[in-house]
């Protein structure tokens, strides 16, 4: 069928027009009405239509656009909706974490009287291989000093502050190469020094070193800050230790700890700006 209108498509045409004259004459001779103004009106009809085809096509054309315009400023209005609703996810996933520090903080608090805590926010970190420290966002007008000790809401320890300014601190953590505190294996008492180790420290631990001949320490034992001298408070959790290793002159040993801490998730951290030292 197709082929047969593509061959013969203007024998029809003809076909079709002429009976449309016919009609013309036969509708003008028995109504009266002027047979030019006929032919004109049934020649012309097909060009109306076409028209109307073309202007309802370029209406729809319009009706088109303007609904992408409007799905596309929809889609705007909900990517800031759902960016406004992560804001708030995100704003108050951090108000609960905040929370429970401080939840954690006053359990803290509650046991260790003898502190005076000042809360800060870890604004910037710096590791390398024989460096690992802090920086804080509070600093000398908020009573920090050199030498403070800083922990985390459950008071374990994650370093010592060894600058300062009017509203910035570094903390050198106890992963760091030049990190050495007296320590005490809070299980038997025994006294040693935990230190930051260049070889440890890509591992996130530290080294027990000092460790006496005859000494009983097995994994899993806690180490606590020891308080000699009264630099730093007594019993802060600094870590617990994983392996027990001879050291190269085979004669003396250490141990390996894994800080309680980990430094990279940091947020929010608690100087003891004072404390009470024991006798």
């Amino acid at each position: 069928m197709k082929r047969f209108f593509t061959k013969n498509g203007i024998l029809v045409l003809t076909a079709v027009t002429v009976i449309a004259v016919v009609l013309c004459i036969f509708s003008a001779v028995s109504s009266g009405t002027g047979l030019l103004h006929n032919a004109l009106g049934v020649i012309a009809s097909p060009f109306r239509a076409a028209g109307g085809a073309v202007t309802a096509w370029v209406e729809g054309i319009g009706d088109r656009f303007e609904t992408v315009e409007q799905l596309q400023q929809e889609n705007e209005d909900l990517r800031q909706q759902i960016a406004e609703l992560e804001w708030e996810l995100r704003q108050a996933t951090e108000d609960r974490e905040e929370n429970q520090r401080l939840r954690a903080l006053l359990n803290l608090r509650q046991q260790r009287q003898d502190f005076v805590f000042e809360s800060a926010k870890v604004v910037g970190m710096s590791s390398s291989n024989w460096e690992s420290t802090l920086t804080l966002n509070k600093g000398t007008a908020a009573e920090l000093a050199i030498g403070d000790c800083v922990v985390n809401e459950e008071g374990f320890l994650v370093g010592i502050i060894t600058d300062a300014g009017l509203n910035w601190a570094t903390v050198t953590t106890v992963l760091d190469t030049s990190s050495q505190l007296g320590a005490l294996v809070f299980r038997t008492g025994e006294n040693t020094v935990a230190m930051g180790d260049l070889s440890l420290m890509n591992e996130g631990m530290l080294k027990l070193s000092y460790l006496a001949g005859e000494s009983s320490l097995m994994n899993g034992d806690l180490i606590v800050t020891s308080g000699l001298g009264g630099y730093y408070p007594s019993d802060l959790v600094i870590g617990s230790v994983t392996e027990l290793r001879t050291d190269d002159n085979g004669l003396t040993r250490h141990a390996v700890l894994q800080p309680k801490v980990d430094m990279v998730t940091l947020k929010q951290v608690f100087v003891i700006t004072d404390f009470s030292v024991e006798d």
